[in-house]
């Protein structure tokens, strides 16, 4: 729950510091002028909203090695690492994709794939999901990562963020600036464009529909695990695999990802009555594979 609640602080922060610059640079000024101008304020809303999620998106494989400290596997050390390339290079061959990045972290179990394309990609995964798992299991992990990048989960996820920050933008302003000309409608003396009543409501607005469009975004989160599980078990030709990783993922303590990776890992802590987890209980993973037999 800790790193949800991150990520979406996190995603909250990056709107309101775009909010306070649009600000102090008088876009919101431009947009209010005698008037709400919806078209200026829907393509302003379009380009706050998707402009960071697709920066996040470009920069995803940077943030992910320079976060977790992944180490990219050139030339392989030892034969785990030489295994690691050949059975991603298996996988991905089965999927109809260039072959990613292999990468190599030190930290509890997880995996993680990332990347702004298909052609563009890392597969990453923990020192401690290697010692903890045997071969088979691991490598219906990376299965799973595999069908991520097949399924092109990444660029979905950011689109999704992109179209959920554009309302937040959207709906935030018209309503700093319906409460705003109710604030100031007894002012004979007010100027024309927005006052301090506009700019509090929206940085108000931005947090509550921020933290109700995370229910949104976490929602299309667990969908994609449901359909990277059923990708991994149909690149290996059962769910066997998938599902013995599953049940191994629920006898360890699963390591903790970067807030900004929340959402990339293999697991992820369920939250408020799920709604708030990016990924879905490992029970209700397993049991949709053994429904799909």
């Amino acid at each position: 729950m800790k790193r949800v609640i991150l990520l979406i602080a996190t995603n909250i922060a990056v709107m309101l510091v775009l909010s306070i610059a649009a600000q102090l640079l008088g876009i919101n000024r431009f947009i209010t002028a005698g008037g709400l101008n919806m078209g200026s304020l829907l393509a302003f809303a379009a380009l706050m909203g998707f402009g960071g999620a697709f920066i996040s998106l470009w920069m995803s494989k940077t943030m992910a090695k320079w976060s977790t400290g992944a180490r990219v596997i050139e030339q392989p050390a030892n034969e785990t690492e030489r295994w690691l390339l050949f059975t991603v290079r298996k996988l991905a061959d089965r999927a109809g994709l260039p072959m990613p990045e292999v990468a190599v972290y030190d930290g509890e179990p997880n995996a993680f794939a990332t990347g702004a394309s298909k052609s563009n990609s890392l597969v990453a995964v923990s020192t401690g999901l290697l010692a903890s798992m045997t071969e088979q299991e691991v490598e219906a992990v990376l299965a799973h990562e595999i069908a991520h990048i097949q399924n092109g989960d990444m660029v979905t996820l950011t689109l999704i963020q992109g179209v959920v920050n554009t309302f937040v933008f959207f709906l935030a302003r018209v309503v700093g600036y319906v409460v705003d000309n109710f604030l100031r409608r007894n002012d004979e003396e007010s100027s024309s464009g927005t006052g301090i009543g506009y700019f509090i409501t929206v940085i108000v607005c931005e947090i509550v529909f921020g933290i109700l469009a995370s229910f949104i975004v976490m929602y299309f989160s667990r969908q994609r695990e449901y359909r990277a599980d059923a990708g991994a078990a149909k690149l290996l030709g059962s769910p066997q695999p998938m599902i013995a990783a599953l049940h191994r993922l629920g006898g360890v303590h699963a390591g903790e990802l970067p807030q900004n990776m929340a959402a990339s890992g293999i697991s992820g802590g369920a939250g408020l009555m799920g709604l708030m987890s990016s990924h879905p209980s490992l029970e209700s993973r397993i049991a949709a594979l053994q429904a799909a037999r």
